[in-house]
């Protein structure tokens, strides 16, 4: 399958001042397969040397106990009997087996920056020694900060969904969107169709590929029933105590019960009596480190910018992936595909995948609230300008702008809705069909977003 981060690892690969490579992301999302066999096959051909510390004992035990890159190089080409260039992709997986070789990617920058090398795996237990050397506990680590290049692999946005399941409407897609147009009623109503089947299935590479195969959204939904428990399992792994895991556990489980209330703010005393937010801060941290869930912080009454977590602490989760959030609502799955899907789906299935797709972009989640409980469901700054952003399931009205705007200049409000494209120049208003979310995600993150 197509990634679009595929060119986020040829811009790396091209550039004169590349440095080694880190891949972040949660687990099942796609990060070996997109190195091994996507780019190292595309741009490496049979030039690369890929490295599993799951199951290489003898590398692993090697590379444990030096950070010379130097050894580490000539140990790798005696043992796979292959002279290491620059030509010679190295790719190490699965580095939470073997942190040392974390420690090394300084020594292979500062000595062999010539050699292209990509390190990934379950990298959040990378991140926790990092975050535990930083405050004077556990083992030695050292983390070759400003000596590697980094970027984060997330579940399969929309646009690569239709990437890989249906090009010909992608592309119509994108070409609608980068000339400001509205789709006909017959291609908007497809677009719809092919949105709601995502919700569904969402963005795990395993279930979008069994989506795609023979078309069976149960096995989809199976699949993502084997990753939910997966993620739940994992949590077992990579915490202190077993406090920390029944609350991650708990918080995970119930991203869905916490939206699905007035406020959607996140309350402690939903998962636990009497317990107060501080109590979920490691959980909170972990599952937000992990990519696994993502946090949205609450911004009041007048902005200023740079945007800033808000000082009381208020904040929504949303689940990094919509097939994994639609799953935990328990929802039944013919939900979205009956015709009566819009009155029966809840406008927090909308916003939990907008969430996901700001943020694969690479933008940061931030809502407003006012008062008398008025709200914008996202905020965010580009190119020195703010943008709210209101999410609608159907074709409602954005309520809250008006008050939001009696304390904030903005450029531009963006209503994400099931609506065609159009912009009302004298509100200042673009309406967006949800189905061009991953793209204004895209130009937001850049800097490049018009409206008109």
């Amino acid at each position: 399958m197509e990634r679009i981060a595929i060119e986020k690892l040829a811009k790396w690969n091209d550039s004169k001042r590349r440095k080694p490579l880190i891949v972040w992301g949660a687990r099942q999302v796609g990060k070996t397969y997109l190195i091994k066999d996507i780019f190292a096959k595309r741009f490496y051909e049979n030039n690369y040397i890929y490295i599993d510390f799951k199951i290489e004992d003898e590398i692993n035990e090697f590379c444990s106990k030096t950070a010379n890159a130097e050894k580490i190089i000539e140990y790798i080409s005696l043992f796979k009997g292959r002279h290491i260039t620059e030509k010679t992709l190295l790719i190490f997986d699965e580095v939470q087996e073997c942190p040392n070789i974390v420690s090394a990617l300084k020594y292979f920058c500062q000595d062999f920056r010539e050699i292209p090398v990509i390190a990934t795996g379950s990298m959040v237990r990378i991140k926790i020694q990092r975050e535990t050397n930083k405050r004077g506990g556990g083992e030695k680590f050292l983390f070759p900060v400003g000596k590697i290049d980094q970027i984060t692999i997330y579940p399969m946005t929309f646009d690569e969904f239709l990437l890989n399941s249906n090009r010909a409407l992608y592309d119509k897609l994108k070409a609608a969107y980068e000339s400001r147009a509205s789709l006909d009623a017959q291609i908007h109503t497809l677009a719809m169709d092919q949105l709601y089947k995502y919700l569904l299935v969402g963005g795990m590479p395993e279930a979008v590929e069994a989506f795609i195969d023979n078309g069976d959204l149960f096995e989809a939904r199976e699949i993502l029933k084997a990753l939910y428990d997966n993620y739940l399992s994992d949590m077992e792994l990579y915490q202190a105590s077993r406090e920390a895991i029944l609350r991650s556990r708990a918080l995970f489980s119930n991203i869905y019960r916490e939206l699905n209330r007035e406020s959607k703010n996140f309350s402690p005393g939903l998962l636990e009596e009497k317990s107060k937010t501080r109590d979920f801060a490691t959980s909170i941290e972990w599952l937000t480190m992990a990519h696994i869930v993502n946090q949205s912080c609450q911004l009041k009454e007048h902005i200023t910018m740079p945007l800033i977590k808000d000082g009381d602490g208020s904040f929504r989760l949303f689940l990094g992936d919509v097939g994994m959030f639609s799953y935990q609502s328990g929802i039944n799955a013919a939900s979205f595909v009956s015709n009566n899907r819009e009155n029966t789906l809840s406008g927090i299935f909308f916003e939990n995948y907008v969430a996901a797709e700001l943020v694969a972009k690479g933008n940061p989640l931030f809502c407003w609230r006012g008062k008398s409980s008025c709200e914008l469901e996202f905020i965010v700054e580009s190119d020195n300008k703010l943008f709210p952003i209101d999410v609608k399931k159907g074709r409602g009205v954005l309520n809250s702008l008006e008050k939001f705007s009696h304390h904030n200049k903005y450029e531009c409000a963006v209503k994400i809705s099931s609506g065609n494209y159009g912009y009302d120049e004298s509100k200042k208003l673009l309406t967006v069909p949800l189905y061009f979310a991953p793209f204004v995600a895209e130009d937001l993150a850049q800097g490049t977003f018009s409206y008109e």
